[in-house]
């Protein structure tokens, strides 16, 4: 397949709009504060400087040359050899500070956009876009704010100031040939690049979702390979594919077509300007040496001008891909943080749910009145059916999902009044889809632990029942993308491993063993349960095998709490819990009879 360029995808024309055009101009103005706005300064000074200096260049040696023609004394042309060496230096000179600046703030503002996004992303609610789509946006569009810098303003006042010095020194040859000259310049450095900044936004309006397409299609045949392969449906995902990726390619052909049309006509324009001030100035009976100085210096003040029209066309898409940045940051909050935070709590953390009701939308509550007390180094195990907000309850105590009514304490404290970063320090743990980078072993692990000691990451691999495998498999083994080279049991124990060596006051364990055998599950149960002891953890599991080590149980259905107690009473009464157990021992006894 082709490569799909570096804008961004997303399927908003945000961007377009004017409430769009001031999200992101609101955007770009919050990051360019007063330190990155004073290197953008000094980069546009020193891009101008370096332009400036080019037109001073030719306009100089084209005096030298014609005056030399002339065969004067080398006293009269002193100071024009001097100006010509002065001159090419500075402007290499001008050009390098303008590279190193100019690339360093937008370096420094991309950086801080994508640091934006990442803190926007965290207390938002699930954003309603496919994977490949977010990521493209986290990715590409933040490199949008690079381009803003780089390929449009700055290059857009340098043009402006060498044009204006390029007229200026026309005017104080021949005024008649500087109108002409400003003529020329407008019509290439405003007319051709608005012309295609308008074409450039009504191709972007048909790219940005063929990309998107093309992006959700690859990750799919990434990341669904061996789904496709089993089902016999890889040849149609892969034809899918390639036909989005030709769509694409046909409509970004097209798109590129604007620039060289307009690079075209600015070179026309360029060279009538040229040819008119010359016939002007032949015409008005200016001297030779006053013309060459005056045509070279038209010439020469075009060459920041045409790409003009290249930045016309980049703006379209820089404007779409920052509207695209704004939308996401815009995105709902799903907790707000407290205006004046609590200091953070310290451990040990009593923890109490009162009366808690937490609700998705506008549908039923996902919690309905839930009662919970977390005392240090009590072992609390939540069981229930799917969709009983067993991971909601996680959620309201890691302040993910907001509470509509009731509370949670910690240590008497509203949680509310904590900043979120320091409830999700103090409470904490293992969650439902651990991630693996692409990475060694050891650095998957450090990072719960960025400073940990190389003793205290094998205590925690120990704990976790993981040591056998390191060692026969390497701390330096790199683990695959989405943990794809390790087992499903591996990996809770890697997230249960990491886990550990955070050592959060609360542990806080969602269905660990999801999706691994039985025989793997009651495993990992059975070790997750031995490294917990004596720790203050919250278990939301679907298996009761091992409860009967935990203090107390609490079994949610629909949103509220229907039993709870220690597992020996809770199989003594009717009720959910008695029927699951009876459930998976029956289950048991048949695997063993087979067996």
């Amino acid at each position: 397949m082709t490569a799909t360029g570096a804008s961004a995808t997303g399927t908003s024309s945000t961007g377009t709009s004017s409430t769009g055009g001031v999200r992101w101009a609101r955007l770009v103005g919050t990051l360019l504060g007063p330190g990155m706005a004073r290197r953008l300064v000094v980069a546009a000074l020193a891009g101008s400087a370096a332009d400036l200096a080019g037109v001073a260049l030719i306009a100089s040696a084209a005096w030298l040359i014609t005056r030399a023609a002339e065969q004067p004394s080398l006293a009269a042309l002193s100071v024009a050899i001097v100006g010509v060496r002065a001159f090419a230096t500075s402007k290499g000179v001008f050009r390098y500070a303008e590279r190193l600046t100019g690339h360093d703030v937008a370096l420094r503002a991309q950086a801080a956009t994508r640091e934006r996004l990442y803190e926007s992303l965290i207390p938002a609610g699930p954003l309603q876009r496919r994977g490949a789509d977010l990521l493209s946006r986290m990715v590409d569009d933040t490199e949008a704010v690079q381009d803003l810098l780089v390929r449009c303003l700055l290059p857009a006042v340098a043009a402006l100031l060498t044009g204006v010095a390029a007229v200026v020194i026309g005017a104080f040859l021949l005024p008649v040939a500087a109108l002409v000259l400003a003529l020329g310049l407008l019509v290439a450095g405003v007319l051709l690049p608005a012309g295609t900044a308008a074409a450039a936004r009504r191709w972007s309006a048909r790219i940005a979702p063929a990309r998107a397409e093309l992006a959700a299609r690859v990750a799919d045949l990434v990341h669904g390979a061996a789904d496709l392969a089993a089902y016999g449906a890889k040849e149609q995902a892969l034809a899918d594919g390639m036909a989005a990726d030709a769509r694409l390619a046909a409509l970004e052909r097209g798109q590129s077509r604007i620039n060289a049309t307009a690079l075209g006509l600015g070179v026309l324009v360029q060279g009538a300007t040229v040819a008119a001030v010359t016939l002007i100035a032949q015409a008005t009976g200016l001297g030779q040496v006053a013309t060459a100085v005056l045509a070279l210096t038209a010439l020469v003040s075009f060459e920041p001008v045409l790409p003009l029209a290249g930045a016309g066309e980049r703006f379209a898409g820089v404007a779409s891909a920052l509207g695209r940045l704004a939308e996401i940051q815009a995105s709902p909050v799903m907790v707000a943080e407290p205006e004046r935070p609590a200091p953070p709590p310290e451990a040990p953390l009593l923890v109490e749910v009162r009366d808690l009701v937490v609700r998705h939308g506008d549908r039923d509550p996902a919690l309905a009145g839930v009662d919970l007390t977390l005392t240090p180094g009590r072992r609390v195990a939540v069981v229930g059916p799917s969709g009983a907000g067993k991971s909601t309850l996680l959620s309201a105590l890691m302040r993910t999902a907001d509470i509509e009514s009731g509370d949670i304490r910690i240590n008497g404290v509203d949680i509310r009044s904590y900043a979120t970063d320091d409830v999700r320090a103090a409470m904490t743990g293992l969650t439902q889809d651990p991630y693996v980078f692409q990475a060694s072993f050891r650095d998957n692990l450090r990072l719960a632990g960025p400073e940990a000691s190389d003793g205290e990451l094998v205590e925690a691999v120990r704990r976790a029942r993981l040591d056998a495998w390191a060692d026969r498999t390497g701390w330096d083994t790199v683990l695959g993308e989405d943990g794809r080279t390790v087992s499903g049991g591996q990996l809770q124990r890697l997230a249960l491993a990491r886990a550990l060596l955070y050592d959060p006051p609360v542990l806080l364990l969602d269905e660990p063993a999801e999706a691994l055998d039985e025989e793997t599950a009651d495993a990992l149960t059975a070790d997750l349960l031995d490294a917990t002891r004596g720790r203050t953890t919250l278990l939301v599991t679907h298996r009761l095998r091992g409860l009967e080590q935990v203090d107390e149980i609490v079994v949610l259905e629909e949103g509220r709490v229907t039993q709870r107690g220690t597992h020996a009473e809770l199989v003594s009464a009717p009720g959910y819990y008695r029927d699951l157990w009876e459930s998976e021992t029956l289950a048991a006894s048949s695997r063993a009879s087979t067996g």
